[in-house]
């Protein structure tokens, strides 16, 4: 799977759509721009259009690696002249001390672009791993960790492709995706049966409608009036056993609030089918991979 014909979306599509090259390029023009500015005023004042350079890019730490796709593109944007030979691909694990990839071509575009390439690559590789870490602490118990809406703004193609690479599943890409009712909702709509109703009255049959309960009263409401998905916001673990006796499989259930690499898989145990985190992408440290010259 090529990073650049693919964009993730929604768990409940469980499902890659097409994206052109066009996105990935653009994103990483922009991201060019931002780093070079007016132009980069060390590499273009030391190195000739001559001079040459070769490295590898190495990891010095253990991970899921991704992003593969992305390095590679931000080096053919700035020059044609640039080879890289790649020895793992998105979604391999790799070890300290391992040579990823090979590079050489024309110094002065193999320095321009290296912050901006490894950004990209240590970013994403960084939320692969932290997922692959949560995914792996759920075990063979049946939920499947999920990402959240709380992305870096215009990232959240890359990110949400990190997230499938390094084993989790996809919650809505964007609002359009999935009538989601909140808190907030409920408030403005008065209840939730009322809230779900006006949706299924102006809403699209393909789209689902997820309720987001804190208590059980809550859950039992939404179970009545057939919320699709059925999600149980910071419940302490017993009562998120009691919710799901109570749905009985008649929606998805999601837990969100209080997921963390020691709790993710009690809270598993519970019975639910979806457990949603932002941890695995906004507190995903960056995974240390190094461009040597």
């Amino acid at each position: 799977m090529r990073f650049a014909d693919t964009i993730v979306l929604t768990e409940q599509r469980e499902n890659l759509a097409l994206l052109s090259n066009f996105y990935i390029e653009e994103h990483i023009k922009a991201a060019l721009n931002e780093d070079i500015g007016f132009g980069d005023i060390t590499t273009e004042n030391l190195a000739e259009e001559t001079d040459m350079l070769k490295g590898s890019l190495d990891t010095r730490s253990e991970g899921i690696l991704c992003g593969c796709e992305v390095f590679k593109t931000v080096y053919k944007i700035l020059s044609p002249d640039i080879e890289i030979k790649f020895y793992f691909k998105d979604g391999d694990v790799i070890k300290k001390g391992d040579k990823i990839a090979d590079i050489s071509g024309p110094a002065k575009y193999l320095l321009m672009g290296e912050r901006v390439a490894l950004n990209y690559i240590q970013r994403m590789s960084g939320i692969a791993t932290e997922t692959r870490k949560y995914q792996d602490a759920i075990g063979s118990l049946p939920a499947k960790i999920v990402d959240t809406r709380k992305t870096t703004p215009n990232f959240r193609a890359f990110e949400k492709y990190s997230v499938k690479t390094g084993g989790g599943a996809l919650h809505r890409f964007n609002l359009s995706d999935c009538a989601m009712i909140k808190d907030n909702h409920i408030r403005l709509a008065g209840s939730i049966t009322n809230a779900v109703n006006k949706l299924r009255q102006n809403i699209s049959h393909a789209h689902k409608i997820e309720v987001e309960c804190d208590t059980l009263e809550q859950v039992k409401e939404a179970v009545a009036v057939g919320a699709d998905i059925i999600m149980l916001d910071n419940m302490d673990v017993p009562t998120m056993k009691k919710a799901c006796e109570i749905i009985n499989h008649q929606a998805v259930v999601e837990a969100s609030g209080n997921v963390n690499l020691s709790t993710v898989r009690e809270i598993a145990s519970t019975g639910v089918d979806i457990i949603s985190s932002s941890a695995i992408v906004a507190k995903a440290p960056t995974l240390d991979l190094g461009l040597d010259m």
